[in-house]
């Protein structure tokens, strides 16, 4: 063999050497394309968590309170409250560097100017009444009339029939039925037809009753709500003889224009809009601190937070504050009928605050998959996705919770009717603490989570401050961790039916505003 051929040799018997070590190596790791989203979201929510404060959203609520104090003693949609605490949370936003807009609409305007009752015999004692939104007017005054009452049925569809009020029977006095089975509008258009001049719906859960008819076009006679206890007492006491009430209720009626307040990050990917909301009117009753003060500053915070952050956000976050909700969730309804179709598909989740302070609270998540087995069923796919989320944030954070089921009476209900997912949290109005969600959250068990929800006590001081900080956290999360990262709602998530206490908390009362059935 001569040199070349050994050369050649030497070659070929390194190039067999050399080719199992290239076998054998490492294949090069494809990189993840989702382990930058994940920590970033993860930083992001950390530090939203840490800086957005109870201590700070609460100067909003006291700014709330000046406004409502300075404005007639209350925030309702269409009043110098309103369109002051609008143009306050519009600055605000601005200021930080959100894209800001007024959303403007027309609804017809309510405002209560009499809701009083009393029992003149068989023995005199006043009855507290709240008027529904969009009943008739009695006389200024008042009426005089008889009771009749509608009779209860077993299948729970009192004064759900025009069969149920009896011919003759009605003619000229006020029809007592009891809720459940059909909305308020079907009970008092039936008691109308028959004769009555007013209708006094009691309620079939513990609690206050306080709803709506719907539009003013479906009022017929003077309408009211009034509690089980004293329906169920007015019910005993007609099976005993007649009973005869006076009766005033009278409401201010009037088209009036009103704005929800719209607000996104400049940056963000569209396609993949986050959403989160709160109402920002309150009753005429009164000022609206916790309902929903309490939701509208934790929002506005956290979007304070989010813009002070500077943070470079992959998707886009949008968050709006309502109006006109307690006319009927109008002004989320007036939003998402003016979607279009690809923004309907751009919005990837919905997460709605209402009333997250209550003074004798519960921690209430909606639940998104129906496990609690009460009330409504499932939100759209991907809302069992967002409970799971707020539940495994407060489970890490040693916050207890319950679920509350989707009644459609507050600002989601729009956004579900259309298929996007939603959730959020909620911590109770006019129903009762049950005596498990007072040893689980603390509290008084026989009162209601908000003795003073839609009334003239709402005010700074029916805040709690608990509560207000456990909801904010929820919310700082939530856009911290959506803002990058909303892998989460394709994550399955497994069935498991809630036994015991847990759930009670919503049933059909714990959601509230607007109650039309």
């Amino acid at each position: 063999m001569n040199a070349s051929q050994r050369r050649a040799a030497a070659v070929l018997a390194a190039a067999a050497l050399a080719t199992p070590l290239v076998l054998a190596a490492p294949a090069t790791a494809t990189p993840d394309p989702g382990a930058a989203p994940a920590r970033d979201a993860a930083k992001l929510a950390r530090k939203l968590v840490r800086e957005t404060t109870a201590q700070d959203a609460f100067k909003h609520l006291q700014k709330f309170q000046a406004i409502a104090d300075s404005a007639g003693g209350h925030r309702a949609a269409g009043s110098l409250g309103h369109d002051a605490s609008a143009a306050y949370v519009y600055t605000q936003l601005k200021k930080a560097g959100y894209a800001v807009t007024y959303q403007k609409f027309d609804f017809q305007y309510t405002e209560t100017l009499a809701e009083k009752a009393a029992v003149l015999s068989p023995a005199a004692r006043d009855l507290p009444i709240r008027a529904m939104t969009y009943t008739k007017s009695t006389p200024v005054g008042g009426i005089k009339a008889d009771l009749a009452a509608a009779p209860v049925d077993a299948d729970g569809t009192n004064g759900c029939e025009p069969g149920d009020f009896a011919a003759g029977a009605f003619t000229g006095k006020i029809a007592l039925i009891k809720r459940g089975g059909c909305t308020f509008a079907a009970k008092q258009e039936n008691a109308a037809a028959a004769g009555a001049v007013g209708a006094i719906i009691y309620n079939n859960a513990d609690g206050a009753l306080s709803g709506t008819l719907g539009d003013a076009a479906a009022a017929k006679v003077p309408t009211g709500g009034i509690t089980k206890a004293e329906g169920e007492k007015l019910a005993a006491e007609l099976a005993a003889g007649p009973v005869n009430i006076s009766f005033e209720i009278r409401q201010l009626q009037e088209k009036r224009s009103t704005n929800n307040v719209i607000a996104e990050t400049p940056g963000g990917n569209a396609a993949n809009t986050v959403m989160l909301g709160s109402h920002l009117d309150s009753v005429t009753a009164g000022p609206g601190i916790n309902d929903n003060g309490s939701g509208s500053a934790g929002l506005l915070q956290t979007a304070l937070e989010l813009a002070k952050s500077k943070d470079k956000v992959r998707n886009k976050i949008r968050f709006a504050w309502w109006s006109a909700e307690e006319n009927g969730l109008l002004g989320s309804e007036h939003y998402v009928t003016n979607l279009s179709s690809l923004g309907k598909k751009e919005i990837k989740l919905y997460l709605n605050f209402d009333m997250i302070a209550s003074p004798n609270y519960g921690l209430f998540v909606y639940d998104g998959d129906n496990s609690d087995g009460v009330g409504a069923g499932a939100g759209p796919e991907g809302s069992a996705q967002l409970e799971r989320d707020i539940t495994d944030f407060m489970d890490r954070s040693g916050a207890p919770h319950e679920g509350t089921d989707f009644t459609g009476r507050s600002d989601y209900g729009p956004f579900i009717e259309v298929g996007i997912p939603s959730g959020g949290t909620f911590t109770g109005a006019e129903g009762i603490k049950t005596a498990g969600q007072a040893q689980k959250f603390g509290g008084e068990a026989g009162v209601a989570y908000d003795v003073n929800y839609h009334a003239k006590g709402d005010t700074i001081e029916n805040i709690d401050m608990t509560a207000f900080d456990v909801n904010i956290d929820v919310i700082a999360n939530a856009v911290g961790t959506y803002a990058h990262d909303i892998s989460s709602l394709k994550k399955p998530v497994p069935f498991v039916p809630t036994t015991g206490d847990a759930g009670s908390g919503g049933g059909l009362h714990a959601d509230h505003d607007e109650l039309t059935r």
